[in-house]
């Protein structure tokens, strides 16, 4: 292993305690040397749980600390651009949590201050580390199984997250179709066309919010294959994440993964063991994974493997989408760039 890169984490809600717990138990690459969150308390207790020793409330106390190499920004997402211009201007390399911002202009405006202060940016797409997923990508990229003509991709959460989260969530296709999107490209390559629906059918409280629980997106990619994605925000036997890649000459598929292996026979018949509760459980090797690998690439200058292009293209797929469902009809992809130029 070579030196370790000195970071700091901002922001340590949920997303971000999972990822500080994990530098400081699970990656020895980092030196994790300062956390930041505007709740200081909670930064506090998570500081004397690991053994950090400096804890601020403003990110900007930090900037200046040339110690720091890079920072994992895993703030609420309406605060993901600002704070990640100020690292990028303090010349910190960033690794930020999907999405970068809720609109294009604000990314936009990141990656030029990014772009022109030469330091790395990395998205935080977990499932791309996934070890099935990956294998499957693996697979139809060699072409073995001839050129892909459907992809379907299954995500259902085991429950509604609660309604102080989905206030400030984005919706369902900035929130968590998001990482459908991203797969997509990731599996087949670029989409060219998105046509979704969505509904409540579980929460009727998030009619009150503009948003759905239950959507379901075409998409037509570039290459002319076509792209089915289902999403419902609760799935009551569990954590539901499923992906498929039909080709000409074959398919390639990852199933769920089962808590275990264990199944069981009885009068009643067989029985198999429950999926994973939620994504901290489902893809926790997948969180260490992305964040070890954005500080080898920090440490080695190399490129990062999931770029601030890519998470704008995510972005623009679930305002295409977002687009689609309100108008009722198939969304160019174009129509969205079209509109912040």
């Amino acid at each position: 292993m070579g030196r370790r890169v000195n970071l700091a984490v901002v922001g340590t809600g949920r997303m971000g305690s999972v990822h500080v717990r994990n530098v400081a138990r699970l990656i020895p690459e980092a030196n994790l040397v300062a956390l930041c969150d505007l709740r200081l308390e909670v930064a506090q207790a998570l500081a004397d749980e690991l053994g950090i020793r400096r804890v601020v409330k403003d990110h900007r106390d930090l900037l200046t600390d040339k110690d720091i190499e890079a920072v994992l920004v895993t703030a609420s997402t309406d605060a993901h651009a600002a704070i990640m211009k100020d690292w990028a201007k303090a010349g910190k390399h960033i690794f930020c949590e999907k999405p970068l911002a809720m609109d294009l202009a604000s990314i936009d405006e990141v990656l030029r201050v990014v772009k022109e202060s030469g330091v790395k940016l990395q998205v935080g797409f977990n499932r791309r580390f996934d070890r099935s997923f990956r294998r499957v990508r693996e697979i139809v990229a060699s072409g073995r199984l001839g050129r892909p003509s459907l992809l379907r991709i299954t995500n259902r959460d085991p429950e509604v997250p609660a309604m102080e989260f989905m206030r400030l969530s984005g919706g369902m296709f900035l929130d968590m179709t998001i990482h459908d999107f991203d797969m997509a490209r990731f599996q087949v390559g670029e989409v060219e066309e998105v046509y979704a629906a969505g509904c409540v059918l579980i929460e009727p409280a998030l009619a009150e919010l503009g948003d759905i629980d239950t959507g379901a997106v075409i998409l037509k990619f570039a290459g002319g294959a076509l792209g089915l994605i289902d999403n419902s925000r609760k799935a009551v036997y569990g954590y539901d994440q499923r992906l498929e890649v039909f080709c000409a000459e074959g398919v390639a598929m990852a199933e769920n993964e089962s808590e275990t292996t264990l199944s069981m026979g009885d009068v009643d018949g067989f029985h198999a063991s429950r999926l994973p509760h939620f994504f901290m459980q489902r893809f926790a090797s997948c969180y260490v994974d992305e964040v070890r690998q954005f500080l080898e690439c920090v440490r080695d200058d190399r490129p990062v493997p999931i770029t601030g292009a890519d998470g704008r293209a995510a972005v623009v797929l679930g305002h295409a989408a977002f687009k689609s469902m309100r108008e009722n009809r198939p969304v160019r992809v174009s129509e969205i760039r079209a509109e912040t130029t």
